[in-house]
């Protein structure tokens, strides 16, 4: 029980370190994909919709790769279920 309540503290005096620090607003982008969005919404084209599309599809690939991982994880190491049949034996 005592090590519960360390552990509790220190992830909540983690948490609290965490959320106190101030978040600098960064610009994480290649040159080449910075220059194709702005020329993008400039001209007036549609590569800036194709490239935030192709940016959610690599965002989702590795959750569903999980997700499929832990399914079939699941399925295949969960305790099989018991018959309900618990009658006399004769």
């Amino acid at each position: 029980m005592k090590s519960l309540l360390v552990k509790i503290f220190f992830i909540s005096a983690l948490a609290i370190v965490f959320l106190g620090v101030p978040i600098k607003e960064t610009k994480a982008q290649c040159a080449m994909c910075s220059l194709t969005a702005e020329s993008s919404v400039k001209n007036g084209n549609t590569q800036g919709k194709t490239l935030n599309k192709g940016i959610l599809f690599l965002l989702g690939c590795p959750f569903l790769a999980v997700g499929i991982v832990g399914l079939v994880w699941f399925k295949k190491y969960r305790d099989p279920e018991e018959p309900d049949d618990h009658g006399p034996e004769l």
